[in-house]
């Protein structure tokens, strides 16, 4: 890993952060690693953080840096192929692209990294991906969602085409994006072209859920415009463990930036629970 450096930030347990690359799936992925700043046990539990839609490790800001040294966990952000400072993604992706993250990307990751049953923390196509990974034989300590997406809505398809029509109107978006990652047109295309494609509409996820025994937070804006609690309601109703909810009043889809005292206190405190919780 290149690029050590010492946490400046008021920080309940001093952290040092790591950026680095890892070749997985054929792909260079971006890696940042959160660590303790003194001696760290081996296997100690790591907290692995799934952007959104649009999202990469930059987009995440200090989020990560702010868990990690409130519950004294290491930490893995990484940004998907196709984002942020990762491979470019050469071709259109299919209906299917969260379950090969969650279920072949993510795995290899971790093996290579010499990650094991990890918590999770995933952000609306990110909580999703956990959920596919953890709903399918892979052992998870903890899942912490925000605004997941099991199955697609109207609004969804709604906020989508707005993005759309917003990032077609204007350069604006794009340049906004340019901050965050090396092609911002192939990655929103990416993102964008596959929700609205006719063949994702029947994209489906809660058949896995019944499987996911690990314990489980939920957290999403009543203001949402990619998502209702209609997705918060069929995730607690269907996994076999323990599960709660916190919905946001003024609230969109960022829960950890529109509300972030509110979801980093949430978030901190439900790792803090489950932290020494065997997987």
């Amino acid at each position: 890993m290149a690029d050590s450096e010492d946490s400046k930030s008021a920080a309940a347990v001093p952290m040092r952060q790591e950026r680095g690359q890892v070749t997985v799936d054929g792909h260079a992925l971006e890696t940042l690693r959160i660590h303790p700043a003194g001696e760290q046990e081996p296997g100690a539990p790591t907290l692995v953080f799934l952007h959104e839609g649009v999202g990469s490790v930059s987009l995440w800001r200090d989020f990560p840096l702010q868990v990690c040294a409130r519950t004294g966990l290491s930490g893995l952000v990484y940004s998907r192929y196709g984002y942020g400072q990762s491979a470019v993604l050469a071709a259109a992706r299919d209906p299917r692209y969260m379950h090969h993250e969650g279920q072949i990307v993510l795995p290899q990751l971790l093996a290579k990294l010499d990650i094991s049953a990890p918590h999770l923390l995933g952000h609306s196509d990110g909580g999703s991906i956990a959920l596919i990974h953890a709903g399918s034989a892979h052992p998870v300590r903890s899942l912490t969602l925000l605004a997941p997406h099991v199955f697609v809505e109207t609004i969804s398809i709604a906020g989508i085409e707005e993005a759309r029509e917003v990032f077609n109107r204007s350069d604006e978006l794009a340049t906004r994006l340019a901050r965050h990652h090396r092609d911002p047109v192939a990655t929103f295309r990416g993102w964008n072209d596959i929700w609205l494609h006719p063949d994702f509409r029947n994209w489906n996820i809660e058949n896995l859920l019944p499987a996911i025994s690990a314990p489980v937070l939920l957290i999403q804006g009543e203001d949402d415009h990619y998502g209702t609690m209609a997705q918060l309601d069929a995730i607690e109703r269907q996994v076999s463990g323990p599960c709660r909810q916190l919905r946001l009043a003024d609230c969109g889809h960022n829960p950890h930036r529109d509300q972030a005292s509110a979801t980093l206190q949430a978030v901190c405190e439900f790792l803090q629970d489950k932290a020494a919780r065997p997987a």
